[in-house]
């Protein structure tokens, strides 16, 4: 097949540019050529691996207000309004901008669900579009309904069906119509006719291609799913630079049992509280060695940690998490897929966002359980964390989870889906 330039657009945290960074290996192995369009800051990772960058506003906040922020962005009942409406929507014109940009010779662009600019670039440029989906979340299945953060006891109505939660699905719509505004606003000014969806919902997915970046086993297709929908598997990549498992974190694991490891990924260990303290604290009444993954810069590292407990920045979720007994973390896709592919029981501390219904789905798999960051005291983790350590049924089922997630093939699946995508585009342009 041709050369292609291949735009892929992506925003957030690592777990979200990870899996862009996962499918430009895949299609630079088959001869393409992808860019990366995203926050600057990612600038040095992506180039980093041999990839093209294009920025993409907007970037990271003002190191001022970055801390205020981001607590703000991980609130479970504000959180997804504030990155809408105080961190995307305000720029939307510039992402547009900036992304019509990067489209320049593109013969196919790839969306992240938080990057609205995309369809309006694809549609005013003409250029075949694929949109992708991280989480089962995202599709707002009234077959399989999500787990809402500023609502999780909605939960416990499922059994309900079809016909209670279509309601509750358009209302949850409807309460949120006017923060699309900016977008639609956009949409005038480029000269396009008014928009049949909202760009938050049905909006976001393209007409040719969805792409789901998960394992079935966490969310199986659904009928109200678009039809052109995919569901590929985990894209995984986890490297950080140059640097890969810490010496002295591989001799810790070699020098005895499995540990427990604690970590809150990318995005909600900026605003850990007594996360760490109180997983310390529960290691050592269960008299199990422990890592604890603390992030970059982020103060979160205890002064004093007792022996059998280490602390370290970063560690490749791909070589620590088959080497844990469970995994402690706060429910992003990203590190739920690694700890699903690593065959580990988890205990699930969502925090906000999609991560209450990634831990629901971890739970009804058989292979989890979770607690509410509010709920996550030392006697709670340490009851939950007993279960999963002798109830010989979680290990088992997940370890049969981890065979199965580590068959996928996601990314060569992806390619073959877009380059199938390129061919039709191809022929209708």
């Amino acid at each position: 097949m041709k050369k292609s330039r291949i735009v892929l657009s992506t925003f957030g945290s690592l777990g979200d540019v990870h899996p862009s960074i996962a499918m430009a290996h895949g299609l630079k192995a088959r001869g393409h050529e992808p860019v990366i369009a995203t926050s600057e800051i990612y600038r040095k990772k992506i180039e980093g691996e041999g990839i093209a960058f294009h920025p993409v506003r907007p970037d990271a906040p003002d190191p001022a207000r970055k801390n205020d922020l981001l607590k703000r962005v991980m609130d479970q009942r504000k959180g997804g309004e504030v990155v809408l409406r105080e961190v995307i929507l305000p720029v939307v014109k510039e992402s547009y901008e900036d992304l019509a940009a990067a489209a320049r010779g593109a013969d196919l662009l790839v969306s992240h669900m938080l990057t609205f600019a995309t369809p309006l670039v694809a549609e005013k440029l003409g250029l075949p579009w694929a949109s992708t989906m991280l989480t089962p979340f995202g599709f707002f299945s009234v077959y399989d309904p999500p787990v809402l953060a500023p609502a999780p006891f909605l939960q416990s109505l499922r059994f309900l069906g079809p016909r209670f939660h279509r309601p509750l699905v358009r209302l949850m719509k409807w309460s949120v119509r006017t923060w699309s505004e900016p977008w639609h606003r956009l949409r005038g000014e480029l000269g396009l006719p008014l928009a049949r969806h909202d760009p938050f919902f049905e909006g976001q997915h393209s007409p040719q291609l969805v792409l789901g970046l998960f394992s079935r086993l966490l969310g199986e297709s659904q009928p109200d799913w678009p039809a052109q929908t995919v569901l590929t598997g985990f894209p995984f990549y986890d490297r950080h630079g140059t640097k890969g498992m810490p010496a002295e974190l591989s001799e810790f694991l070699d020098r005895g049992s499995p540990p427990i490891v604690f970590t809150l990924g990318s995005s909600a260990v900026c605003d850990a509280g007594t996360f760490y303290e109180t997983s310390v604290a529960a290691a050592m009444q269960l008299n199990q060695r422990a890592v604890l993954l603390v992030g970059e810069d982020t103060g979160n590292r205890p002064a004093q940690l007792p022996e059998g407990v280490v602390a370290f920045e970063y560690a490749p979720f791909s070589e620590l998490f088959p080497r844990a007994k469970v995994i402690v973390h706060q429910g992003g896709v990203g590190t739920t897929g690694q700890a699903m592919r690593a065959g580990r029981p988890m205990l699930v501390v969502p925090f906000a966002h999609d991560q209450p219904d990634n831990a629901a789905r971890v739970v009804r798999l058989g292979i989890a359980r979770t607690l509410s960051r509010y709920r996550y005291t030392v006697p709670r983790g340490v009851a939950e964390l007993r279960k999963l350590l002798h109830n010989p049924t979680y290990a088992q089922r997940a370890a049969a989870v981890g065979e199965a997630v580590r068959q996928e093939n996601a990314v060569e699946t992806i390619c073959d889906c877009l380059e199938k995508l390129l061919v039709c585009g191809s022929a209708q342009r």
